[in-house]
Formats: structure tokens, C-alpha cells, sequence
């Protein structure tokens, strides 16, 4: 890579964030370590760095405040959650804290880096934050808003994931097993019910009529197909 990435990593276990950082320097990056929130919010606003890692919980604040509060002071770059608990996953899901995105521990340290390569790739090619515009709409996955007729809508995790997914994939019939795999991961327990659930409440975001999509399309048997003709 040609320009130095900056990682903030912020973990109160020590051993994990030690393994974590020299595993990070090993491939290049730069980073920088913080133990609490107090201390993580004060290096992210001075340090700027291109991704946040950021533990759940923490001592005194919780992960979401110490993002919550980062966005709150304008930082517009990749924030990925690490959390130990699946219903963590839930909270975070439920919630906006402007999370790009998660990671669950405990986490082989090669999947934690191929998901840091393939985010930097698609986000520092561009100068300025990922966006994608669709139909008079505005897409930025980094701080999960949609901006639709001047109004910011917040997206929760899975609802940018799926949405995402769909604008790289415009016009392409996408079966309801790639979605699932490409949002919740090969190991997820995960119906087509919550998928269709969730695929129900982007188009309560996106569409004017979530009833007769227009956009985010019903393919009969197979999966959905996303268009913006």
C-alpha cells in the first residue's frame, strides 16, 4: 500500500491488544493503541486514523458511547465493533451508533486483516469517503446514512450491508443464499425470514411505495434484484 494507514485500537485486554497491534504492524499498518474510552476518543480526534477498531466493552464507557461520540465530532471514517457476545450483535444491530461495521471474538486474526484490506480497498481508492448515488438518493456506508430528498435516514448494520451488496450488484438477480452469505457470513444462523424482514425495512427507507418496489425488486423462487432504471 502506498500511503500509511492508520488503525486506532482500542481493547482493554491487554494480551488481545497486543497481539492484535503486532499482527496489524506486521502487515504494514500504523497503529495506535488505546485501553479505555476516555483515552480511545481523545487519540481517534487527534490522530484521525483511516479505521477505528473498537471493543465493545470497555471500562467506564461502552464501545457504542465512545462512537457515538467520535461521530458526534465529525469523524467520517470506518468504525468495526469488535464484541464476545451474540446478543452485543443484537444491540448493535438494533441501535444506530454509527458502527460501519463487526467483528466477533474470538476472531482469527486472518479474517480480522482480509476484512481491513478489502475495507481499505474500497474506501481509501477515493479521496474522500465512499458514496453512491441511485436514483436521487445518496448512499454512505461508512457512517450508515442514506439521504433521500435532502433527509438523512439512518441504516443499522445489516440494513447497509444488504444495501451495499445490492450497488455493487446493480441489475444482477441475487439469490437469497449469496445475500445471506455476503451479510451475515458462512457461519451465521440466519433464515430467509430475517432476510426478508430486513429487506422489508430498507424499503420502508428507500422506497416511495415499499408495497410495489420499485428499486429493490421481488425475483419469484430465486432472490431479489436491485435496479434504479
Amino acid at each position: 500500500m502506498n500511503k500509511e494507514i492508520k488503525i486506532a485500537l482500542v481493547e482493554d485486554d491487554e494480551n488481545l491488544r497486543f497481539l492484535v497491534a503486532e499482527r496489524l504492524e506486521s502487515e504494514g499498518y500504523k497503529v495506535y493503541e488505546a485501553a479505555n474510552g476516555d483515552n480511545a476518543e481523545q487519540m481517534i480526534m487527534s490522530e484521525n486514523p483511516d479505521i477505528v477498531l473498537l471493543d465493545w466493552m470497555l471500562p467506564g464507557k461502552q464501545g457504542s458511547e465512545v462512537c457515538e461520540n467520535i461521530r458526534s465530532n465529525g469523524f467520517d471514517k470506518l468504525v468495526i465493533m469488535m464484541t464476545a457476545k451474540a446478543q452485543d450483535l443484537d444491540k448493535i444491530e438494533a441501535y444506530n451508533f454509527g458502527v460501519s461495521d463487526y467483528i466477533t471474538k474470538p476472531f482469527n486474526m486472518d479474517v480480522l486483516v482480509a476484512m481491513i484490506d478489502s475495507k481499505i480497498k474500497f474506501s481509501l481508492n477515493s479521496d474522500k469517503p465512499e458514496s453512491y448515488r441511485f436514483a436521487g438518493m445518496e448512499h454512505h456506508p461508512n457512517t450508515h446514512l442514506l439521504i433521500k430528498g435532502g433527509k438523512k435516514i439512518e441504516l443499522t448494520i445489516l440494513e447497509n450491508r444488504i444495501l451495499l451488496y445490492f450497488l455493487k450488484n446493480k441489475n444482477k438477480v441475487i439469490n437469497r443464499e449469496e445475500l445471506m452469505m455476503e451479510v451475515w457470513g458462512y457461519n451465521a444462523d440466519v433464515n430467509t425470514r430475517t432476510l426478508d424482514m430486513h429487506i422489508v425495512r430498507l424499503r420502508k427507507k428507500i422506497e416511495d411505495n415499499p408495497d410495489s418496489p420499485q428499486y429493490l425488486q421481488t425475483v419469484r423462487g430465486i432472490g431479489y434484484k436491485f435496479t434504479n432504471e
